[in-house]
């Protein structure tokens, strides 16, 4: 079929993208014109196209033709104003949304995330009856939940939405993400073990488990109106991965240990300074209750709903996965070249 891949630049959206040119789909991809196009280039038959999801003329100009949308583009940072937040997250999903509708789209699929229903406690073996939260822990959770429902409401006759939320995607090609950041703190011996002592469980999915279950929904007429966990096969022991991580680049795993009555004193402190709209607007906190919790709180999901809608189930495990990433920074120059650009 005929997709368009908004986000297509960053690291899911080009996984997305070379899934479904592997499945037979014509793909257009919209970029910014600021963005990065080396991966894309190196695409056979990907048309890139200018765009901006704040620009509603670009986006019909985009959308003319397609049958199917993938939308991951989103503000990931964990800084900035709500409005900034709203404006990417929320308003530019309802504006693609009208436009996808609007010039004859059949299928619309969301790139979600689990922090849409995250509580800041541990959550195991949850599935998608778990409800929204009544308080979110940071705006990117609370306004990727908002998407979500407006993605949902649009399903309809003629028009199928479904959300898919994949933890912690990792895997080649990612710049930003947790795991460049983590190796990062840990080649500068600036990761402490923030646990507390406490067995950490959680869900984690590789980039190109995420990008195939993406193609897959835009397959299934059992989606519509409905949200999924997408997660690898394993359930990750998250300090132990960190430590077999840290063995591989060949770096000093987290050693010093903050106690969590400390931890937790640090983070109200740093939340209460980050108040402060200079520092919330423009800067990342060094702790946030909600980077906390993705390393302190056990989090796992349940895909059989994934498997049952539209046969999910992971092509890569995360040994092959984790190859395949340490090949990968290797073929870069190594781990410096990885972690400071």
């Amino acid at each position: 079929m005929k997709v368009l891949v908004t986000g297509a630049s960053g690291f899911l959206g080009g996984h997305i993208v070379d899934a479904c040119v592997a499945a037979g789909d014509s793909v257009r991809a919209l970029v910014r014109p600021s963005s990065d196009r080396s991966h894309l280039l190196t695409v056979p038959g990907v048309e890139i196209v200018e765009g901006d999801l704040t620009d509603e003329a670009s986006l019909r100009a985009a959308a003319e033709g397609v049958e199917a949308v993938h939308h991951s583009a989103a503000r990931v940072f964990d800084y900035g104003s709500r409005a900034q937040f709203w404006d990417v997250n929320v308003t530019a999903t309802e504006r693609l949304l009208r436009v996808a509708r609007d010039s004859g789209a059949g299928r619309f699929v969301f790139v979600s995330s689990p922090s849409a229903v995250m509580t800041g406690r541990d959550q195991l073996g949850i599935d998608e009856t778990t409800p929204y939260p009544s308080r979110y822990l940071n705006l990117y959770s609370e306004t990727k939940a908002a998407a979500e429902r407006a993605v949902l409401a649009a399903n309809g006759p003629g028009f199928i939405t479904c959300a898919l939320r994949p933890r912690a995607v990792w895997g080649p090609r990612d710049w930003h993400g947790f795991m460049p950041r983590i190796l990062g703190l840990m080649q500068a011996g600036r990761m402490p073990d923030l646990s507390g002592g406490k067995r950490v469980l959680a869900s984690m999915c590789h980039c190109r488990n995420a990008a195939h279950a993406c193609v897959l929904a835009t397959r299934s007429d059992q989606v519509g109106g409905r949200a999924f966990f997408i997660a690898d096969a394993e359930t990750t022991d998250v300090w132990a991965l960190m430590a077999e991580v840290a063995e591989r680049f060949g770096v000093d795993p987290p050693t010093r240990r903050i106690p969590a009555p400390l931890r937790d004193t640090l983070v109200a402190a740093i939340e209460l300074l980050w108040r402060v709209p200079y520092l919330a607007n423009n800067h990342p906190p060094p702790l946030s209750r909600y980077s906390v919790a993705l390393l302190t709180r056990s989090s796992t999901y349940d895909t059989t709903a994934a498997r049952e809608a539209f046969g999910y189930s992971p092509v890569i495990d995360q040994a092959k996965g984790l190859d395949e990433l340490q090949n990968w920074i290797e073929e870069l120059g190594g781990l410096t070249a990885y972690t400071k650009r």
